[in-house]
């Protein structure tokens, strides 16, 4: 991957920054339930230093899945949750969401989906969060609401308007799909830049889990890929259409739920099987809903860390 020049700012200043040690290193191995009690230091290792590039990435990553976790456990009836872990940063919701009970969905398989990955992605945020210590970021400004119409619009070249995945079932679904390849993509661009080994082995294990949710949210919307969405469109044309905006604004790295021969994706991938790449700021213009930008769609204040 080519970093852009932030990343080779950061790659800088962390090759110059002595507190990637050994200690450091201890602490995120005792983290993971490895290492520090065979060594005999359980309970003594610190948590990874706030100023290096594995502590940047990773609190990038964590800026990523406070996003993810707040759609999740919004749509559950969970997101009292999230507030209590990060500051106190606004989470901005539907009006027409019932905060303590979620959305009322129809299909018991889609709730259980939903539930299932709400409880991942707050354990995702809790593993980061916990590992970084003192340095983690913080959780920045995060908008369901606003962001999710304006994204509904682009999509769909304006007909769809006041779009919000927390409606009904299809339309979380949808909701899902915007985040799920982002986040499968960021991590797989992110191993480049992580340089302990340990740390890579986690953030290979949590993208493997979110590779499952973007395979198990794929499935179900190709199922009902035929199915009428709205403003005369299907779903199948819904997805397409929200894979090329990504692809528009995030490196041309998508796939919609078929390919070009009509065949199903359900893992979207090079002509090599891999799984794409993208660069943080490939990342950040989908998150931000512009290219180029600081903030903006899904954090009207931008994420918080120094990759941002």
């Amino acid at each position: 991957m080519t970093h852009d020049t932030t990343e080779q700012q950061i790659l800088a200043d962390a090759t110059n920054d002595s507190a990637m040690n050994r200690r450091g290193a201890l602490g995120f191995l005792g983290k993971l339930g490895l290492g520090a009690a065979a060594m005999g230091l359980a309970g003594t290792a610190a948590a990874i230093p706030a100023k290096n590039i594995d502590g940047d990435v990773l609190n990038f990553a964590l800026n990523l899945e406070y996003l993810e976790a707040a759609f999740y456990l919004a749509a559950v009836g969970r997101i009292k949750e999230l507030r209590r872990i990060g500051g106190g940063a606004d989470i901005i919701l539907p009006a027409s969401l019932d905060q303590d009970r979620g959305m009322q969905f129809k299909d018991a398989n889609v709730q259980a989906l939903a539930r299932d990955i709400a409880e991942d992605e707050l354990s995702h945020v809790k593993f980061l969060y916990g590992a970084l210590g003192k340095g983690a970021a913080p959780r920045p400004v995060i908008d369901l609401n606003g962001a999710f119409r304006a994204a509904g619009q682009a999509a769909s070249g304006g007909k769809i308007d006041g779009f919000n995945p927390f409606a009904n079932d299809l339309f979380f679904l949808h909701g899902a799909f915007i985040f799920e390849d982002v986040g499968v993509t960021a991590y797989n661009g992110a191993a480049t830049l992580i340089t302990n080994p340990a740390y890579l082995q986690a953030a290979a294990g949590i993208l493997a889990v979110e590779a499952y949710h973007g395979g198990a949210i794929r499935s179900m919307l190709f199922q009902q890929r035929q199915v009428s969405a709205a403003a005369g469109l299907y779903v199948g044309q819904v997805v397409q259409a929200i894979s090329a905006l990504r692809g528009k604004v995030g490196g041309m790295k998508d796939q919609g739920l078929t390919d070009a021969n009509g065949m199903a994706v359900f893992a979207p991938a090079d002509r090599n099987g891999v799984a794409y790449p993208r660069t943080t700021r490939e990342v950040l213009n989908i998150v931000y809903l512009a290219p180029n930008a600081s903030k903006g769609g899904f954090y009207p204040n931008g994420l918080n860390g120094t990759i941002k």
